[in-house]
């Protein structure tokens, strides 16, 4: 059984259900002093201890997806197997396999030209020589014929870190709130492609290009938006094209634009950091060169690189947050030509809940700078 499963929950409920009931009815029998007793005294304060932890981290997790399998849990990286029909042309990109598709969690869901279709696919980078699982979501209007002629804006989108894809269409509901915000008249149709910042398991790279190992920054500016472009109906300039994230996914978005603003025209970072974490997780992602060092730091980039294009969202709040003070420096720090925007929470913490909060008006702010054409 996986680990999201509803029966491992159950099953781990119970079991601590059972066990403190088993603890209460049992402790006078266990209360002499010898050493048999104590010993059944302690096994079962631990077995209940532990099967109250399980229950309550399954719980946790199921509510924010933490982790999406037992693998991943152990931070074992899985191989994936791809498939591929090279006669009649489906997958579309050398560079992208599609290995399965499923229904959005939006009305119509079923159909894929009333509630659209998310495709799961594998990106095989050309220059960077990284293989990443990733998933696309289409809106509706992209198999209706009116629009059958017409491409799309697209935007990726990224999780923390160690955070799985599925967080941000099962517990981010990126393609729920398109949805929503599109029927409303307050954004107009994109393709979401969604995936994590980790793209060499377990690893945290940071999205950078690390000396002698994976390149990151290579995959998501460059090869990335070649593979959708060839694939899917999404246009090749910069205006086409926008990132958002989420804590290390919000970092890697800023980062990315802030670089690339020939392939990315808008940006935006919920909950972001400013420069590259460097601890046990990301191990040596410089080597010793303080020139990239300092590159991965947007704040020194801002201050010591001629101003860039693009446009930019950060977002924060004054309580429960702990990067309000980088982010309005941050603010402070983008000139012209680029242009920056923030949402800024009265309160709210670093977790899906507040992030839930912020997609809805990044999604319309992403919209609005972003061109089908």
């Amino acid at each position: 059984m996986g680990l999201t499963s509803k029966v491992v929950l159950a099953v781990a409920i119970a079991s601590a259900v059972a066990l403190f009931a088993a603890t209460v009815w049992f402790w006078p029998r266990l209360a002499r002093r010898s050493a048999a007793a104590m010993t059944g005294r302690v096994g079962l304060l631990l077995a209940t201890q532990l099967t109250l932890f399980a229950a309550v981290g399954l719980a946790a997790n199921n509510a924010f997806l933490f982790y999406g399998s037992w693998a991943d849990l152990f931070g074992q990286e899985q191989e994936l197997g791809v498939v591929t029909d090279h006669r009649d042309g489906a997958t579309g990109s050398r560079h992208m396999t599609r290995i399965g598709t499923q229904k959005p969690d939006v009305p119509g869901g079923g159909v894929p030209s009333a509630g659209g279709r998310i495709d799961k696919v594998v990106v095989s980078g050309r220059q960077s020589g990284i293989e990443s699982p990733a998933y696309v979501y289409l809106p509706p209007e992209y198999f209706q014929r009116a629009y059958a002629d017409r491409t799309f804006p697209a935007v990726v989108v990224l999780t923390g870190y160690p955070g799985t894809a599925e967080n941000l269409f099962k517990g981010l509901r990126y393609p729920r709130t398109a949805h929503e915000r599109v029927k409303a008249g307050k954004a107009q149709p994109m393709i979401l492609v969604m995936l994590r910042p980790t793209v060499a398991p377990p690893r945290d790279t940071e999205c950078v290009d690390i000396p002698k190992g994976p390149q990151t920054e290579t995959f998501f500016a460059k090869d990335l938006p070649e593979a959708v472009s060839q694939t899917y109906r999404v246009g090749k300039q910069a205006r086409n094209w926008g990132i958002i994230g989420n804590s290390t996914g919000g970092y890697c978005a800023l980062k990315i634009g802030l670089h690339h603003p020939d392939r990315y025209a808008a940006s935006a970072g919920l909950s972001a950091y400013y420069k590259a974490a460097e601890d046990p997780t990301t191990g040596d992602l410089f080597h010793g060169n303080q020139a990239l060092r300092d590159r991965a730091n947007l704040m020194w980039t801002l201050e010591n690189r001629p101003p860039s294009g693009g446009s930019f969202l950060v977002t924060t709040s004054r309580k429960g947050e702990g990067n309000l003070k980088s982010t309005m420096k941050f603010i402070d720090k983008v000139k012209a030509p680029a242009q920056v925007s923030s949402i800024v929470l009265e309160s709210g913490g670093h977790n899906f809940t507040t992030w839930r909060r912020e997609i809805p008006p990044a999604l319309e702010w992403l919209s609005g700078r972003l061109s089908a054409q």
